[in-house]
């Protein structure tokens, strides 16, 4: 593996590339001239069991207009105490001089990438465009057999390099999909694990055995099932009809595996007709006879929603809320618009990713997810000050400073220190120009 080692001098310049929000992406490149600054911060004097912020920016309202609009949001200058990785005193600003200058930054909770595949990536090594053959999915599943072992030669290093570009983008926790099927083994999984052990002290995540290439298609039965005794989080799935051919057959033993070994559940639902609109059913019909899977299963994608007549959405909508199953959704996803408002509305958890980042499926991933719910704000039309700080839901998994009320919900004493510094004024402006990301905090360790 290569040695990720940096001398003083690179880490200076490179400490600088990342805070001055750099917007090529050099791990594309020269991937050992990324900044890997995360351990040399850890080993310096900053990664210390208690510190203090000061000119930290946190908002504490809106400003509404005479018609009750909101206008504005408002914010004010704090001084945060953080010990043990948690957030421990919330008060009025001081010139502590031995406090950290956040400068005036305006503090967020880190970033979440909802789905993503961390375990094969051409990042960190040389560039390679998408090389697309003939039989869809189950075509790229044959392209995948042949450059899998080839690809899990370094997947370790290239999983580190992928995750310093979501930390760079203010990203300190991802649910990462990792194949799980006849070709890779179990060798994806543990080259990843490594690579999440490696990164623990500044990077979380939650894992989902993902059979790529089917259950049973490619028969990943017993990879599946020697995966879910490890501590792995989720059972995932992909598209049971049109891969396995069979809905019931598939989504039971998914459904099985993950109670047997309490498990959560995300399926990958790239089927828009008749056939996902029956998977999506039947999941829902699922989880209601277990509920112990209700807030624990999620549908990645699940694009038959956005095909779907305003009233079948409606009613989709509310069946998936009762059911508590969440959306990962795709922004965007070509001409497909999907119902994400409606979802919000009807309290359907929904979240985002960047999924693939430069790799045989797909190479325009940033990184960024506040870049996705940016997106989804011009798509969906939140172009307003209200709309474009509730769209920071998609970039940080649900959780937003002010509530749609605008009371202060975040950040609380007892918090875990999960955050980024941006420089931006508010949530809206972060939002619609996709500021820069200045600083992150991981369970109270400065990450950069």
């Amino acid at each position: 593996m290569k040695s990720t080692a940096l001398t003083r001098k690179e880490f200076i310049r490179n400490s600088t590339l990342a805070l001055a929000g750099a917007t090529f992406i050099p791990g594309m490149l020269l991937a050992e001239d990324y900044p890997t600054i995360h351990q040399d911060v850890q080993n310096s004097n900053q990664a210390q069991k208690s510190y203090t912020l000061k000119n930290v920016r946190l908002e504490t309202g809106f400003e509404y207009d005479d018609e009750g609009s909101v206008t504005a949001t408002k914010t004010d200058l704090f001084s945060i105490q953080i010990a043990h990785g948690k957030i421990k005193n919330i008060g009025a600003n001081s010139n502590n001089v031995d406090a950290i200058d956040a400068k005036g930054l305006l503090m967020l909770p880190s970033f979440r990438d909802m789905h993503i595949h961390l375990d094969k990536t051409y990042y960190g090594d040389k560039w390679q465009a998408v090389k697309r053959g003939p039989g869809g999915v189950k075509g790229m599943i044959a392209l995948e057999q042949k450059i899998l072992p080839e690809l899990l030669k370094n997947s370790t290093y290239k999983a580190e390099k992928l995750i310093e570009l979501l930390q760079s983008k203010g990203t300190a926790f991802a649910r990462s999909h990792v194949n799980i099927e006849p070709t890779s083994k179990l060798d994806s999984l543990h080259h990843l694990q490594l690579a999440l052990d490696n990164k623990k002290k500044s990077f979380g995540a939650e894992l989902v055995a993902f059979p790529q290439h089917g259950v049973f298609y490619t028969d990943a039965v017993p990879y599946l099932k020697e995966a879910a005794k490890t501590n792995i989080d989720f059972i995932g799935g992909v598209d049971p009809f049109s891969i396995d051919g069979a809905i019931e057959k598939t989504m039971d033993f998914t459904v099985q595996l993950a109670l047997d070994h309490n498990k959560g559940i995300d399926i990958h639902l790239h089927e828009s007709g008749e056939s996902g609109l029956k998977t999506v059913e039947y999941l829902i019909n699922k989880v209601n006879e277990n509920p112990v899977l209700k807030g624990r299963t999620y549908l990645s994608h699940c694009f038959v929603l956005g095909r779907l007549e305003k009233n079948k959405q409606q009613e989709m909508a509310e069946k998936l809320a009762a059911a508590q199953i969440g959306i990962v959704s795709t922004v965007p996803f070509g001409g497909l618009i999907m119902p994400i408002p409606l979802l919000m509305e009807n309290n359907v958890q929904v979240m985002t990713g960047n999924d693939s980042i430069v790799d045989h499926w797909n190479t325009f991933g940033t990184g960024s997810v506040l870049q996705k719910a940016n997106l989804a704000a011009q798509v969906y039309g939140q172009s307003t000050e209200y709309g474009l700080s509730r769209m920071l839901k998609l970039a940080t998994a649900g959780t937003t400073p002010l509530d749609d009320k605008g009371n202060m919900q975040w950040p609380k004493v007892g918090d875990d220190a999960n955050i980024a510094f941006i420089d931006a004024s508010c949530s809206a402006e972060a939002v619609s120009r996709i500021s820069a990301v200045k600083s992150l905090i991981y369970q109270g360790n400065i990450v950069f």
